[in-house]
């Protein structure tokens, strides 16, 4: 690279600097976050729980709830409930996919249970961020009232609170309530190349 090239570089690094520098100073809120990531591809949860490490890592209380892989051994329940209990609670409230139970009643009084610990921790100020995982996949298949859920969050959930709302095909009206919504596409995934779920990645 050429001294010109240097000097060009420099000038134009310098101008998206103090552009970048000037809405960041526009920025200056801070509310608790209503966060949703759904879509077909692989990351959602992963993505729910790297927010729970973070938050762990500032010294800010937290909590799960999980909706459907109660019954799982989980890598990410084993590590918070090892070595985080004392800033994350972890509360497994599912009993596995809908298929697995066969058993429609069971699965709504689980998701039931699990809603309601969930408004526990919401409500307590302590708690920064909750995580409700695979939340999604229980209003989807209406074993909770969307509406009611819609509004908890938009008139009970304490200003700085965050909560994170995992699963695919998030409802519109939740959509619609949250600050954040990222949907994970899905490119390539080895499951269709017959490679079943591996410690590490999926669970």
């Amino acid at each position: 690279m050429t001294t010109d090239d240097n000097a060009r570089h420099a000038e134009k690094m310098a101008k998206i600097k103090a552009a970048r520098d000037r809405m960041m100073a526009e920025k200056q809120g801070e509310k608790g976050l209503i966060i949703i990531h759904t879509g077909k591809g692989k990351g959602k949860s992963s993505s729910g729980f790297g927010m729970i490490l973070r938050s762990i890592a500032h010294g800010m209380p937290c909590a799960v709830v999980q909706f459907i892989k109660g019954a799982w051994d989980t890598g990410e329940r084993r590590l918070l409930t090892t070595h985080f209990g004392d800033l994350c609670q972890f509360h497994a409230m599912g009993e596995g996919f809908t298929w697995e139970t066969q058993d429609k009643a069971r699965d709504i009084a689980a998701a039931q249970a699990g809603w309601a610990k969930a408004r526990d921790l919401i409500r307590d100020p302590a708690i920064r961020m909750v995580l409700l995982d695979e939340i999604n996949i229980a209003l989807r298949y209406d074993y909770l009232d969307v509406s009611e859920v819609v509004a908890f969050l938009r008139d009970e959930k304490p200003a700085m609170t965050h909560v994170v709302l995992t699963g695919r095909n998030a409802k519109p009206e939740l959509i619609e309530l949250a600050d954040l919504v990222t949907e994970m596409e899905m490119v390539k995934h080895p499951f269709r190349d017959g490679i079943k779920a591996q410690a590490g990645v999926e669970f």
